[in-house]
């Protein structure tokens, strides 16, 4: 890579001579990407210049809709900011026009070179530099599940599973780990693997999940937490690409079913020391895990209620919470135990870490990781204690006390001195505006299901 960053831009364009146009992209508060799209003789003046984006581009709404009540919008002119590309996301896009087109992350800063506080990536950076200031490293890895679409909707105009590209029959079983199943979508999963060695993206695994159509693809573990969510936000455009190319649509919706497994974002983390040893590792004297492991552990569950609103940021979000559908609903943590909301691994020493199992697919990767973090370093600084880890079927053996109201969450977020020190109160108040007010939008429609219940008969 160039040592400056028009050099970069420069190398990139001799080795990619057929790029035509660039997607310079930025991530909004629901994780959507937006942004500008350049001729590539634009992009080394995007490197040596940045380019200007609103402000409320972190206003925007999942429909698009500036939120007034966030401050960002025409009560403050609706002013620009500068972005500045992030060294090492350019990348080509092969899914799209024949590979002539080549993707650019941004991030946004104020006019002093500062970091413009409601840029989700900039939140994040904003709780990394308390594991800076520590000399800890966090190392994490990012788990995304979500579903395979048709194109079509079915009779009621409702989604459904797609049709196998082998069989030519519609998905209906859970067919968890199956085999068979990745060999039906081979072609697809291959397609997926091919743009994403392109695009430097580190995969690692992918299986069958529950539900009808349902796949997770795993990214290998990072010791850059910006980029390990650089990489996750990416990866959910390429399977997006990649999925139409092969007349799918692919959906991180929470839940798409009613009555099956909606899709989640797992999130590993583990920390580094100053001589890179994971303090988290078992021993000798702790073969379960260190003491500072046991303090993060603890400020994950008892931040938990209050970061519900990170971990389900919209009104599908809440349907994923439902008894018996492997989510977790409850504070709770264990050892190799996948009925719990923090699951320590099997393996050896050296990974031990923690496997957060709350967050929906729908999830910011930026701000879900800044909640995590905030959460461990909470934890960590009052040398919190955790309750006894669950062990057996944690679903059997605790009731429900996660809240799966979007109101609530909100407001348990609000209430939170400590997520608000952490994330920042200016950042607090542009999210919690964004998202009160698409409640409030959402609040506003009636759905097929009140019609058929209550039209008639009341």
């Amino acid at each position: 890579m160039s040592s400056s960053p028009a050099g970069e831009a420069r190398a990139f364009l001799e080795r990619h001579p057929d790029i035509d146009s660039i997607d310079l992209l930025i991530s909004d508060l629901n994780g959507v990407l937006r942004g500008k799209r350049i001729p590539r003789d634009n992009l080394e003046k995007a490197y040596r210049d940045g380019i200007n984006l609103p402000a409320s581009v972190f206003a925007l709404d999942i429909n698009g809709n500036t939120i007034e009540e966030t401050g960002l919008g025409l009560a403050s002119g609706d002013s620009d900011r500068l972005c500045r590309p992030i060294p090492g996301t350019l990348m080509p896009s092969p899914w799209l026009r024949r590979s002539r087109q080549a993707q650019l992350l941004m991030t946004m800063n104020e006019a002093d070179g500062t970091p413009f506080f409601a840029d989700p990536r900039q939140v994040l950076d904003r709780v990394l530099s308390r594991f800076r200031d520590a000399g800890l490293t966090p190392v994490v890895a990012v788990e995304l599940e979500f579903n395979l679409v048709d194109r079509s909707r079915d009779s009621l105009g409702m989604a459904q599973p797609p049709c196998s590209p082998a069989t030519g029959e519609r998905a209906s079983q859970s067919q968890l780990y199956s085999i068979n199943e990745l060999d039906e979508y081979a072609d697809f999963l291959e397609d997926i693997h091919a743009a994403s060695a392109i695009q430097g993206l580190p995969l690692d695994t992918a299986l069958k999940e529950c539900a009808p159509g349902q796949f997770e693809i795993n990214l290998l573990h990072c010791d850059d937490a910006l980029k390990a969510c650089d990489s996750a936000i990416l990866l959910k455009r390429l399977i997006k690409g990649v999925a139409l190319n092969h007349g799918f649509e692919a959906t991180f919706m929470a839940k798409p079913y009613g009555g099956e497994a909606g899709n989640g974002t797992h999130v590993h983390i583990s920390l580094l020391d100053s001589a890179g040893h994971n303090v988290f590792a078992a021993n000798d004297e702790a073969p379960h895990g260190t003491p500072i492991l046991q303090q993060a552990i603890a400020g994950l569950l008892e931040l938990m209620p209050a970061s519900m609103a990170l971990f389900a940021p919209n009104l599908n979000s809440y349907r994923r919470f439902q008894p018996g559908l492997y989510v977790p609903m409850t504070p709770t943590w264990g050892y190799d135990n996948r009925s719990v909301a923090l699951r320590i691994p099997s393996g050896t020493n050296d990974a031990r870490r923690i496997e957060h199992r709350v967050a929906g697919a729908d999830a910011n990767p930026y701000l879900l990781l800044a909640t995590l973090l905030a959460a461990i370093d909470h934890g960590i600084q009052h040398r919190l204690t955790p309750p006894p880890a669950i062990t057996g079927n944690a679903y059997e053996q605790c009731e429900p006390s996660l809240t799966n109201s979007w109101q609530q969450a909100l407001d348990l977020l609000e209430a939170s001195d400590v997520l608000a020190e952490a994330l920042g109160r200016e950042f607090l108040h542009v999210f919690l505006a964004n998202r009160r007010a698409e409640r409030a939008q959402a609040m506003q429609a009636v759905s097929k299901l009140e019609y058929d219940w209550y039209l008639r008969h009341v």
